[in-house]
């Protein structure tokens, strides 16, 4: 066998099998059936082949391989905890026997794994090369489960372990997943290696012990703001009031300072903007909440607003404060020079955030797949474990939602005030979507960058506890920021021309959630990032704000609380539902008759088949879903070449200096170009091994039946040379 691996220094072992090596594909792996926690899956079969010669021992036929090492590289503040060596990390085949030998590290940043065979990327390859993570790095904040293998049963992993395994299995949360065989390494290396990767990617964290931190103290001197970036950040009362004068909403509503210092609030940002008749003594009265604050104006002067609810009150007198307190809100609002108010309880009327957690914890796990056998298992049934998880119908509600309040807005001329506990999951999600659809200035990239930081960063969304960063409660993890960008890809998907970005871009903005050199998505609200990361030196106590009581946080009582404070107000603001579905209908179909225009209002198909799922974010690291030389990138290089070869040959027919075998050699040349490309570009690039689709002969089977087949003695069709 050509091409054996050579082992890291250590680790020797027993009669370990002769493996060939192979590159391994970014993701490694794949976790089967859907089932967390589950044993099993389908046994590979074992070798039958069984080599006496240690790994280290094993030569060329040309030249000895001597011992190399490969080089760890090290961020600013980043610090090597663990590592171990002699480490096979296997390829996606149903064995699971191939794949690299090399060294597996655990730094207080990520996992890496250090291939012995570590070739350099092509040219084309290394444009696409993320410059933070490797291919074969985890942040640890991208870790979602660990397993390990016990005599071919699969477990998952936490705590303190009695056994150690003999496989790790990696699941991540942008759905790569990695195996790596421990069998060939040293016992006590296992040890710390395993014990390490649980113990800073699963025990709870404290947030000033986050990597984050580390980064930013070391990189201090050498970051430098970009005086080219654009984006508002929406921290100075200038940023606020320049969006008021860029969306006209200059005439009715004000940027307010009264909670410069979050003297008065610190869930709230320290600039926003409130209607203009509004007294800014009326803020503190119960800490911001209560308040209508504003998001955007459109061009007919309505405006789109969010308001946190009150807090519930069992006291009757407090209760009927409140409701005073209510009423001169509204009749400020409702006076004019204000059009109509309707309010959007996205609390009762809407999704729930237990709803949105339950469907992505089933719909990610269709790619969580363990080996090619299983992936085609799956594959006849994919479509209905789909429509079970229920999140293509989540996105279609955000979507529908966003149309009813752009018909609100546009057709009505009302303003829409959202209304929910917080204002901080989905006012975020909902606003952000109206404004995609009717400003086309967030739909350029800096003007997408601007709406994220206004509406998410600045406007509080709890990233931290959504993103469970600091591992203190599963039940706060729920994937609002990602919902929202799968919305957003739909409408990228649908009228491409319409944006300055592409998916690429917000796939990559996804993976950002997982990466800590970015402050941007680690902190729940301006205060608690402005205190933290202004205090650079670690050895000085890093002071977390304290957060507002998560009260009824999967709440069933909001809709009667709601109309409590509110009383008959709310009732004549919100219509009726066959209105709403009349309105919305008419509206949704008046503008699909009319040819769509990329410099105005844009909404999405929502229709059934419309909805589809985002393949570059979802399917990427899954070889068998690929498309070689398909999907719409490859398709425009492959007319591009092909009119630079129309436009060659025709200058060589006018020419006529070149021979025709010339002109053969050179069109040949321009095809190979288009044909490394897939439907996952870019980040197929990255998966360098050949991938055969095998499949099961039970597939064969549930598809049609294929006696020829069953009768086989071998249990697997290997298709790849057909």
């Amino acid at each position: 066998m050509g091409g054996a691996p050579a082992a890291s220094a250590g680790g020797r072992c027993e009669r370990p099998p002769l493996l060939p090596r192979v590159a391994a594909s970014q993701g490694g792996g794949m976790l089967g059936k859907g089932v967390v926690g589950g044993g099993g899956g389908t046994k590979a079969p074992k070798p039958s082949f069984v080599s006496y010669v240690r790994p280290e021992e094993i030569h060329t036929n040309e030249k000895e391989v001597t011992e190399k090492e490969v080089t760890l590289h090290l961020l600013p503040g980043e610090q090597l905890l663990c590592e171990a060596s002699t480490v096979l990390k296997c390829v996606q085949e149903d064995s699971c026997q191939r794949g690299i030998y090399g060294r597996l590290v655990c730094t207080d940043f990520k996992i890496a794994f250090l291939g012995d065979d570590e070739s350099a990327l092509d040219n084309d390859e290394t444009q696409f090369k993320n410059k933070v993570i490797g291919e074969n790095d985890i942040t640890l904040h991208c870790v979602d489960q660990i397993y390990g293998v016990f005599d071919e049963k699969k477990k998952t992993l936490f705590g303190q372990l009695k056994k150690y395994p003999e496989k790790l299995i990696i699941h991540c949360k942008d759905l790569r997943v990695f195996h790596f065989c421990l069998r060939y390494t040293k016992e006590e290396e296992v040890k710390r290696i395993v014990s390490g990767i649980i113990h800073h990617t699963q025990a709870p964290k404290l947030l000033k012990r986050l990597f984050l931190f580390s980064y930013a103290t070391a990189a201090q001197n050498h970051t430098a703001t970009d005086p080219k970036n654009h984006a508002v950040m929406f921290d100075t009362l200038q940023d606020w009031c320049w969006e008021l004068e860029r969306t006209k909403g200059n005439m009715k509503y004000k940027a307010v300072s009264v909670n410069e210092g979050y003297k008065v609030c610190e869930r709230l940002p320290a600039y926003f903007v409130v209607p203009t008749p509004l007294p800014e003594e009326d803020v503190p009265r119960f800490q911001g909440h209560g308040i209508p604050i504003w998001c955007w104006s459109c061009h007919s002067g309505c405006a789109l607003l969010k308001m946190s609810a009150l807090p519930k009150e069992q006291d009757d007198g407090i209760l009927q404060i409140q409701k005073n307190f209510l009423d001169g809100i509204y009749k400020t609002i409702h006076r004019p020079p204000y059009e109509t108010v309707k309010t959007e309880d996205l609390s009762s009327n809407f999704l729930s955030l237990q709803e949105i957690q339950t469907a992505y914890s089933k719909f990610k796990q269709l790619f969580l797949i363990d080996n090619s056998t299983e992936f085609w298992d799956t594959d006849i049934k994919w479509f209905s474990l789909l429509e079970s998880s229920s999140w293509l119908d989540i996105i279609r509600r955000c979507l529908k939602k966003a149309i009813e309040i752009i018909e609100c807005l546009e057709a009505q001329n009302m303003n829409v005030l959202l209304l929910e506990e917080n204002a901080s999951d989905l006012c975020c999600l909902v606003s952000s979507l109206v404004q995609v659809m009717m400003d086309p200035h967030c739909r350029t990239r800096f003007g997408f960058q601007s709406l994220v930081q206004k509406e998410w960063i600045v406007g509080g969304h709890c990233f931290l506890d959504r993103c469970n960063h600091l591992r203190q409660s599963d039940k706060e993890e729920v994937p609002v920021f990602l919902l929202f960008l799968d919305c957003v890809w739909q409408l990228v998907h649908q009228h491409p021309p319409a944006f300055e970005f592409t998916e690429t871009y917000l796939t990559v903005l996804s993976d950002s959630l997982y990466i800590p050199i970015f402050s941007t998505f680690f902190f729940n609200s301006p205060h608690q990032k402005d205190t933290n990361m202004h205090q650079r030196q670690l050895s000085l106590p890093l002071t977390q704000s304290k957060s507002s009581p998560k009260r009824g946080f999967f709440r069933e009582e909001t809709d009667h609380l709601i109309k409590n404070l509110l009383g008959k107000r709310i009732s004549k603001l919100i219509n009726s539902s066959e209105e709403l579905q009349d309105n919305f209908r008419e509206f949704y179909d008046s503008w699909r008759s009319k040819p769509p225009n990329y410099h105005g209002l844009l909404l999405p198909h929502i229709e059934g088949p419309e909805i589809k799922v985002w393949a570059q974010r979802y399917l990427r690291w899954i070889p068998e879903a690929q498309i070689l030389g398909g999907g719409r990138v490859a398709t425009l290089s492959k007319l591009l070449e092909m009119m630079e070869e129309v436009q060659r040959l025709q200058e060589k027919i006018e020419e006529r200096h070149h021979s025709q075998e010339a002109l053969q050699a050179e069109a040949a040349s321009l095809l190979r170009t288009s044909a490394r490309l897939s439907s996952l570009f870019p980040f197929a690039l990255l998966q360098r091994h050949s991938s055969k689709p095998v499949l099961p002969t039970s597939g064969w089977k549930a598809l049609g039946d294929e006696e020829d087949l069953a009768k086989r003695e071998d249990e697997f069709v290997d298709l790849g040379d057909v």
